[in-house]
């Protein structure tokens, strides 16, 4: 753990190994949730997938699942994932650009590599919860080709969700965020700027990265708690390093499976519903099975209210 002050308030960083798990045959490094830190800002999930090589094989090949109470961010450093909805989209995300669905009241989806691709697959899946006013809105999807990307002396910063530096990415969300993918130089130093009053969470996604003189490791997910103003960064070989951030939540989330809810009761109804009705809809595409919800166990306790 590494501690700084600033005004005489302690800045910690710490850090926390990501859990590994299966994604049908694809290897997961799963950072977010965690039992200390259920939330960094709104992001209550993150996925990291790849690097990876393929030939005949399919690695992303999840079938038709529901979601409702958030919205999913998907980011690509290499190769391409395919997604379809019950709301008839289909879209291919390809590095550069972010695909961005919006569960609303609810939505069922499907995620495969596609049939022409690269044979390569590297990037990472967040969550966003959506604050109460928005969570039964009218689900959508935004496919967004070329995301804004900030070129400064020593780096590289591809801005997928939210506002940096005046800038917005163009994606729509429904509190205050930020995403960003920051690509080090070799041999370089670094200092951005942070929202002092949002809480941020970091990931490497490749290289060597020393970040306020710790040396970050990967499969690792780093809390910085609200407070920090900037962050000095530097690289040996060169890193690229995720960077999410945002408002602490204000309200408690209950978190089961593909939902996000407020009450046991709710998740209970949303998983009877994707069992038992066709409240998700019919998920663009031909289909010959989809994902059974899990039964229903010991809810864990809400997040505590930020």
């Amino acid at each position: 753990m590494n501690i700084n002050q600033v005004d005489g308030k302690d800045l910690e960083i710490k850090a926390y190994p990501n859990r590994e798990t299966h994604l049908g045959e694809l290897r997961i490094s799963r950072a977010l949730p965690i039992r200390e830190h259920r939330l960094v800002g709104p992001w209550c999930f993150l996925d990291r997938f790849g690097p990876i090589t393929f030939s005949e094989s399919k690695p992303m090949n999840v079938l038709p699942h529901p979601h409702i109470g958030l919205q999913t961010v998907t980011w690509l450093l290499d190769g391409e994932v395919l997604h379809t909805d019950s709301i008839d989209t289909e879209a291919i995300v390809r590095p550069g650009g972010v695909n961005i669905m919006t569960s609303g009241k609810g939505i069922a989806h499907a995620e495969m590599t596609p049939k022409k691709n690269t044979g390569h697959l590297d990037g990472v899946q967040l969550w966003i919860a959506l604050p109460d006013a928005y969570r039964k809105m009218e689900p959508s999807f935004d496919s967004i080709l070329k995301v804004p990307k900030l070129e400064f002396h020593g780096c590289v910063i591809h801005l997928f969700a939210g506002s940096f530096d005046k800038i917005t990415s163009p994606g729509k969300f429904y509190s205050e965020i930020f995403g960003i993918d920051l690509e080090v130089h070799p041999e370089d130093q670094v200092e951005i700027g942070l929202n002092s009053e949002f809480e941020h969470a970091a990931l490497v996604l490749g290289g060597d990265c020393i970040f306020e003189d710790q040396t970050l490791e990967t499969k690792t997910l780093y809390y910085l708690n609200p407070g920090r103003s900037a962050a000095a960064i530097k690289s040996r070989e060169g890193c690229r390093l995720l960077l999410i951030g945002g408002t602490p939540f204000p309200e408690k989330i209950l978190m089961w499976w593909n939902f996000v809810g407020r009450t046991p009761e709710e998740i209970a109804r949303a998983r009877s519903d994707w069992e038992e009705t066709d409240r998700f809809g019919k998920v663009r595409g031909t289909y010959k099975s989809r994902l059974s919800a899990p039964n229903l166990s010991r809810f864990a306790d809400p997040n505590p209210a930020s």
